[in-house]
């Protein structure tokens, strides 16, 4: 799995500063409500999902409050179906343990497998919450830091309408 210190390693070649917060494991955005944590930005649910062939992957990324209906997006996206991916896809493709996933990890994405879906409902922010590869910490990244990591990694957003 990735660390910490390659992330930050990334950050200061890019020049990216962001504000990092400390907090107990966090596996799921319910566990994260319970916490009643106030921090500015948008908080994300990302899923990730491969088509039916487990030939494609996706990371989306969502309002946690959004219930994703995954027939409906197979379809807008010509996929004949999507579902989840397994933890050890997870592994082998983002580098990171189930609750741990964010945009980041795309970072460990070297093979670009991994095709990045945003909601455009929530890409109008300019603020938002990403695990770094850990979820004991919470890392508030500004959209146009966002897209240097994702230019870096090579990676490109597609925005999707749930």
């Amino acid at each position: 799995m990735s660390d910490i210190a390659f992330l930050e390693k990334v950050f200061s070649e890019l020049a990216i500063d962001c504000e990092k917060i400390s907090h107990p494991p966090l596996h799921t955005a319910v566990e994260a409500d319970r916490l009643l944590l106030e921090r500015p930005g948008t908080r994300l649910k990302n899923l990730f999902l491969r088509d039916n062939y487990g030939k494609r992957h996706f990371l989306l990324i969502t309002s946690p409050n959004k219930q994703v209906d995954l027939k409906a997006l197979s379809k807008s996206q010509g996929l004949s179906r999507l579902g989840f991916a397994s933890n050890e896809r997870l592994a082998k493709y983002l580098a990171v343990k189930p609750g741990c996933v964010s945009m980041l990890a795309l970072l460990n994405d070297a093979e670009n497998a991994v095709q990045l879906w945003v909601d455009d409902a929530i890409w109008q922010s300019d603020l938002f919450h990403c695990h770094p590869f850990d979820n004991t910490q919470t890392w508030l990244m500004q959209k146009n830091d966002l897209l240097k990591v994702f230019e870096y990694s090579n990676h490109s957003v597609e925005l999707v309408s749930l």
